[in-house]
C-alpha cells in the first residue's frame, strides 16, 4: 500500500506542481485563454490558488522525504479534496460538465492520500 501511495502522491504532486506554478506566474490573460473559470474569479483569487496547489504539490513529497513534520502530507491531501470539491462547484455553476471527471479523479487520488496517509500508512 506505501508504494501505491508514493506513486499516486508522486503523479498529484507533478499535475498540481503544474498547474498551480501556471496559475501563480502566467499572465491573468493567457490564464483565462487556457482556463475559462479563470474569467469569473479576480487575477489574486487566481494567484491564490495556483499558490496553494503549489504548496500542496511540495506537501505531497517534501515532508515524508526530510521526515520533518510528515503530518503535513495528510493535511495537503485534505487541501486538495478541498480544492477539487471547489473545482466541481464552479466547473457546475458555469456548465461546464466535461471538467468535471478530472476534478472527481483528482479529488479522489487526493482522497485516497490522506486517508491512506492518515490511517494505513502513515509516517
Amino acid at each position: 500500500m506505501n508504494t501505491a501511495l508514493w506513486i499516486v502522491q508522486g503523479m498529484l504532486a507533478v499535475a498540481f506542481l503544474m498547474a498551480g506554478g501556471m496559475k501563480a506566474t502566467q499572465p491573468i490573460e493567457k490564464i483565462r485563454e487556457r482556463l475559462p473559470f479563470a474569467e469569473d474569479f479576480a487575477e489574486r483569487t487566481v494567484r491564490v490558488i495556483g499558490i496553494l496547489e503549489v504548496l500542496a504539490a511540495v506537501g505531497l513529497i517534501l515532508p515524508p522525504i526530510t521526515k520533518i513534520l510528515p503530518i503535513l502530507t495528510p493535511l495537503a491531501g485534505v487541501g486538495l479534496v478541498l480544492t477539487m470539491i471547489g473545482a466541481i462547484i464552479t466547473h457546475v455553476r458555469r456548465g461546464e460538465y466535461s471538467a468535471i471527471v478530472a476534478n472527481v479523479v483528482l479529488l479522489l487520488l487526493a482522497a485516497f492520500v490522506a486517508y491512506g496517509r492518515f490511517v494505513i500508512a502513515p509516517f
